[in-house]
């Protein structure tokens, strides 16, 4: 299974799309699944469900930072490249969706109950959020080849 078909069936099973991204990177990342999930468990539906940073774009930044940033203190060379990294994430994201802000992505505030309400009514979990999780997917699947 790719990473990606691994992220849309975590999706499909009920965890949140910021569990998805980062579980499907963790081997790669030298963290077990149980960790990734449960590190990654605060971001969904834009941090606690407050429709802010799509939880696949947090997840991404998570994956990026694991990747690129050196824990040595002493130096900002590797700051300076995940950085960088986030900010080209950022423009490919916003390329494909417009926007990184969950309540943008979804037309809808899912922060307040009659939003939540409106995104569930509408299927909107189900039919327009795995694309965000398939785009950010894909474009860290390209910036980490």
């Amino acid at each position: 299974m790719s990473k990606l078909e691994t992220a849309l069936s975590r999706f499909n099973n009920g965890f949140y799309c910021s569990q998805a991204v980062l579980a499907a990177f963790a081997p790669q990342l030298g963290l077990d699944e149980e960790t990734a999930i449960k590190l990654a468990g605060a971001f969904g539906g834009g941090v606690a469900n407050r429709g802010g940073i799509c939880g696949a774009v947090s997840a991404a930044f998570m994956v990026l930072s694991l990747k690129y940033t050196d824990a040595d203190t002493m130096t900002n060379r590797s700051t300076k490249e995940t950085f960088a990294t986030v900010r080209q994430f950022i423009k490919d994201f916003e390329t494909r969706n417009g926007s990184i802000v969950c309540k943008e992505l979804i037309n809808c505030d899912i922060g307040t109950a009659e939003g939540f309400k409106y995104a569930l009514d509408n299927k909107l979990f189900t039919t327009v959020c795995p694309k965000f999780v398939q785009d950010a997917m894909e474009i860290l699947d390209y910036q980490l080849i």
